[in-house]
């Protein structure tokens, strides 16, 4: 996570963020936190180093099939996939691909947990790797979540030491084969349970028997961006290929039969050090820093409005965004966060997003950040005061403009910020708007008769006070003549 490294500063920089500073200077000073944290992490990615974890001469690999038997796995597959299958199905055909693979190299022992659809517990998996050596353990699954939105390529990976370092050097190499398979990435990461042991059975019981393990969520088979990836027996067999790919890059094998050699490529991985967590693979809980959004430009003839959104989150890099344009009634579905590299630990901190408006709607936009973690944190409120009026409707009804330029905002979330017009839109008065100007009109000429009225009566009434003082000294004056 990109600032648990030196966090000395946060608490005061998420005051600062969170206090009175105007948005601008938010938006500014999130920019160059994101920049500083992108050069830090991705100074610490690109050092160059060995394999941390020893080993043997002849490796030994086991590969698990994920579930079996009764236990089938997600079964969302059956309602999206071509080939209708369960994940329990997935997974041996993959397994089998990358086991097949993984035998043409040399100096290497690969093992399959099952070869055919039977119950094993994840002890029982656990103990096999032990009873055969086993340098690693991979864990081979599908994914799917209970909104159906999420998308992408994860590796999780043991809290323990020193398997942590293991798995983070293997898992930063599978997300580089994922992605260039053109899946998106969401981490290599891990998960406690409430004791604070590694949470997912597999890989806690492989660590209890000091083998390393990692389990590998190719893809989500109920999210539409990832099915092509899922879709047909072939592309399972394919990912099982990437898949031994990826650890004769780790283990850095050979092969005459294939003809390749990635000797040198284990000494390229990330630096980590061998009895200490890596910090980015560890849970962030916590929502992102920062989320705002404001007014950048409306075309009134396409219903077409721009909004720059910023956001910044100093535990882990962004993922995804969602927006909504009815006050977070409703929301669209996951886009990938621009610039978003999970691995890299890097996004871009500022965008624009162009949405289109439906004509008739008075549109409130609201977008939702997510970090690596899948934890959002929800932007302030850009509400219009009119309709979005265009179009065939347009002709009916008027085009309808933003309100003139007049903000008002908190440090809330759920600040109102409400949007200027354009020279456009200003253009394109309706005629209750000239009236009611005319009406404004004719109010200020009144008030301004009327203060001339009201002076011309206080200055008549000041002359003939004058006149009355002057004229009773000048009978003063005669009385006193006479005497």
């Amino acid at each position: 996570m990109l600032y648990k490294r030196n966090r000395s500063g946060l608490p005061q920089m998420r005051q600062l963020i969170l206090s009175g500073v105007p948005v601008n200077g938010k938006i500014f000073f999130a920019a160059m936190c994101s920049v500083l944290a992108a050069l830090f992490f991705w100074g610490a990615r690109v050092q160059a180093a060995y394999r941390v974890q020893p080993v043997d001469e002849t490796l030994v690999v086991v590969i698990d099939p994920g579930h079996g038997g009764e236990n089938e796995g997600t079964a969302e597959g059956r309602l999206t996939l071509e080939d209708a299958a369960l994940e329990k199905e997935m997974t041996l055909v993959t397994a089998k691909a990358m086991y097949d693979e993984l035998c043409l190299y040399d100096n290497v022992e690969v093992y399959l947990t099952r070869t055919e659809d039977v119950d094993l517990s994840l002890k029982e998996r656990a103990e096999f790797a032990a009873s055969v050596g086993a340098d690693f353990l991979f864990s081979i699954h599908y994914n799917a979540s209970p909104s159906h939105d999420l998308f992408g390529s994860e590796v999780w990976i043991s809290a323990e030491t020193p398997f942590n370092a293991y798995g983070y050097q293997f898992g930063c190499i599978q997300l580089d084969t994922m992605h260039s398979m053109g899946l998106f990435l969401r981490g290599v990461k891990t998960r406690v349970n409430d004791s604070g042991k590694d949470y997912y059975g597999i890989i806690r019981e492989a660590s209890a028997l000091n083998i390393p393990a990692v389990i590998i969520e190719h893809c989500h088979v109920d999210e539409e961006r990832d099915i092509p990836f899922c879709s047909t027996s072939k592309s399972w067999a394919d990912l099982g290929r990437a898949d031994a790919l990826s650890v004769a890059k780790y283990f850095g094998l050979s092969s005459s039969a294939l003809g390749v050699d990635y000797s040198g490529f284990s000494e390229t991985l990330p630096e980590v050090k061998e009895h200490a967590r890596v910090q980015q693979t560890l849970k962030d809980e916590t929502p992102p820093d920062v989320c705002s959004v404001e007014f950048l430009d409306a075309d009134y003839q396409t219903g077409e409005l721009s909004v720059t959104v910023t956001a910044a989150d100093y535990d882990s890099p962004l993922l995804y965004y969602d927006y909504s344009i009815d006050g977070g009634e409703t929301y669209s579905v996951l886009y990938p966060w621009p610039g978003s590299n999970a691995l890299e630990g890097t996004y871009t901190d500022t965008f624009a997003l162009s949405l289109t408006i439906p004509s008739g709607v008075m549109p409130s936009v609201v977008v939702r950040a997510y970090n690596l973690f899948d934890v959002p944190a929800k932007s302030n409120c850009l509400m219009s005061l009119q309709e979005f009026w265009y179009g065939e409707e347009a002709e009916e009804q008027g085009a309808e403009s933003f309100a003139e330029p007049e903000k008002e905002q908190t440090d809330s979330p759920g600040t109102k910020t409400f949007l200027p017009a354009s020279a456009d839109a200003l253009e394109q008065e309706s005629p209750q708007s000239f009236l009611s100007f005319l009406m404004l009109c004719l109010l200020f000429v009144v008030l301004l008769f009327a203060m001339i009225l009201t002076c011309q009566a206080v200055s008549l009434s000041l002359r003939r006070r004058k006149r009355g003082r002057q004229r009773r000294k000048e009978e003063g004056d005669s009385r006193n003549h006479r005497k």
